[in-house]
């Protein structure tokens, strides 16, 4: 829940009308009805009344009104005392990135963008990693969050925010793979987890590659969070970026092996189409990132 969500309510509390409430916040009905049980669902109770015209406010709902009113009254107060300058930009960016980097970056940016750029939509999608690049690509997003792929296409612009080294991980429970940690382990028969596509596959294929070893190939996934979830099992060995292995809830059943030489770690950051960075809002959200 956002300020954006309470100033709704408020307009709500106060019209008792939805139609009339959607058009002083300039948007549709079926959006400010969804925001409103995004809110009840959050708050755990009914907020307001919708069997009565006008509509009512539940006794729960009179107390979050209250709450509204104070919580967005402190932070005008903060932001006077502070001297916040708050843009008039306003519009609506589509970003794209996987749930771990929404874990590992969104947080910090939106709420650094958010602070200065209140007017703006940001509408988050998230899904596998390797669908980050063709996203932008494709105009299915303005913006990506995504790994630094080695070729970078000619019309995409890439601005690094961190780096991510990309790991081999076992299973901690004994016995589950073949043992190693050893210059002699035969990687040959040692089972392998590895994501279908996108950068990490193509790593660790030439990691593979290079020795002259044709890997066992035990499972293929969609995306580097399975990956964990599968080596935690104790199905084989896996190939995921740190980061992954950082957010993941498996993370205490895996362990990560000294494997040299180390794979080539990630670029991670921002992606977009470089025509369009010298939009406004592309620029905003650019010039938020900290490297």
């Amino acid at each position: 829940m956002d300020y954006k969500d309470l100033q709704a309510f408020l307009s709500l509390s106060s019209l008792l009308h939805l139609g009339k409430a959607s058009q002083q916040l300039h948007m549709s009905a079926s959006t400010l009805s969804r925001r409103l049980a995004r809110m009840e669902e959050e708050a755990g109770a009914q907020l307001l009344t919708r069997e009565t015209t006008p509509l009512q406010l539940t006794a729960a709902g009179e107390l979050f009104r209250q709450h509204a009113e104070q919580t967005l009254l402190g932070w005008q107060q903060l932001r006077s005392a502070v001297g916040t300058k708050v843009s008039d930009l306003s519009g609506s960016l589509t970003l794209y990135c996987s749930v771990t980097a929404s874990y590992s970056f969104l947080a910090d940016l939106l709420s650094r963008f958010r602070e200065k750029y209140p007017k703006v939509d940001l509408r988050i999608h998230t899904g596998d990693s390797a669908e980050s690049i063709p996203r932008v690509e494709s105009g299915e997003a303005d913006v990506v969050i995504a790994a630094r792929p080695e070729q970078l296409p000619g019309e995409l612009t890439f601005k690094a925010m961190a780096s991510s080294p990309l790991l081999f991980i076992a299973p901690r429970m004994p016995g589950a793979v073949l043992p190693l940690n050893q210059a002699d382990t035969d990687w040959a028969s040692v089972p392998m987890v590895l994501s279908e596509s996108g950068l990490g596959r193509t790593r660790v294929n030439r990691w593979f590659e290079a020795r002259g070893i044709r890997p066992y190939i035990y499972a293929q996934v969609s995306g580097n969070e399975a990956i964990v979830s599968m080596v935690a099992l104790g199905v084989g060995v896996g190939v995921v970026p740190e980061l992954v292995l950082r957010n993941s809830p498996m993370a205490s059943r895996v362990r990560v092996l000294n494997v040299q030489p180390e794979l080539e770690p990630f670029a991670i950051g921002l992606c977009a189409r470089s025509q369009r960075l010298n939009e406004p809002l592309l620029q905003a959200l650019w010039q938020t990132a900290i490297i």
